[in-house]
């Protein structure tokens, strides 16, 4: 290089994304499958989607388990727009949750919904892990609190046989999260401003596709335990 000159810096070629084959979209049936959806539904009802568009106003928020056999507004037979729906593994509401907390606001100060529903179901993997004694990763910090149930409830359980122990800390989970729900200082400050919500905690049965109260519904604060 001669005296003087200035060197040239060499810049690496730019990164080519992957291109997809033209004609071959794994999902492509999610969005034919989508289409056909709304034309059904545009044909049976043509005002349904723009009126679904201009606002939201259900009167119910669900709080359910993430699980693919327990969708929300088919088990309760409701269209789009009825249902306000939160789910995770378990159906849990815990107090750190800021996710699972922000949903409880938004429904019950902004969409000022009427109802709460904790809908667990048999047959839960969260609550089959739970009752595993074997790790499962970063999913035991979230399991961590299904076992918690388990110790609230060690003496009942304990004493019944395997398949019916799974069912009844199935259920006891969902009255736990009831009782979650109550204590959360957005529905303690609602029922305070005179809000009427009530807090339901049902059960889905996969087998029969039935929905079952558990009767342990709640209208008004609980009092507090120290």
């Amino acid at each position: 290089m001669r005296a003087g000159a200035r060197s040239l810096s060499v810049r690496p070629a730019p990164r080519r994304l992957p291109v997809e084959t033209p004609g071959v979209n794994p999902l492509q049936h999610l969005f034919d499958r989508n289409r056909a959806w709304a034309l059904r539904v545009a044909e049976k009802d043509p005002e349904f989607f723009p009126r679904l568009a201009r606002e939201q106003r259900p009167k119910y928020l669900w709080i359910g388990c993430a699980d693919s056999r327990v969708p929300a507004n088919q088990i309760v037979d409701l269209p789009p727009g009825r249902l306000f729906v939160h789910r995770n593994i378990g159906n849990l509401v815990v107090h750190t949750d800021l996710n699972c907390l922000s949903v409880i606001q938004f429904g019950v100060e902004i969409l000022q919904v009427e109802h709460v529903i904790v809908c667990g179901h048999y047959g839960c993997s969260g609550v089959r892990s739970a009752l595993e004694d074997r790790a499962h990763g970063l999913a035991d910090n979230w399991l961590r609190h299904l076992k918690d149930v388990m110790r609230f409830n060690r003496r009942e359980l304990e004493g019944l046989p395997s398949a019916r122990r799974f069912d009844r800390l199935c259920e006891l989970n969902v009255m736990e999260q009831v009782t979650n729900v109550a204590n959360t200082s957005i529905m303690r400050n609602a029922w305070k401003r005179g809000a009427e919500i009530t807090v339901h905690g049902w059960i889905y049965d996969i087998g029969n596709g039935l929905v079952k109260d558990l009767g342990v519904s709640l209208d008004h604060p609980l009092q507090p335990e120290y």
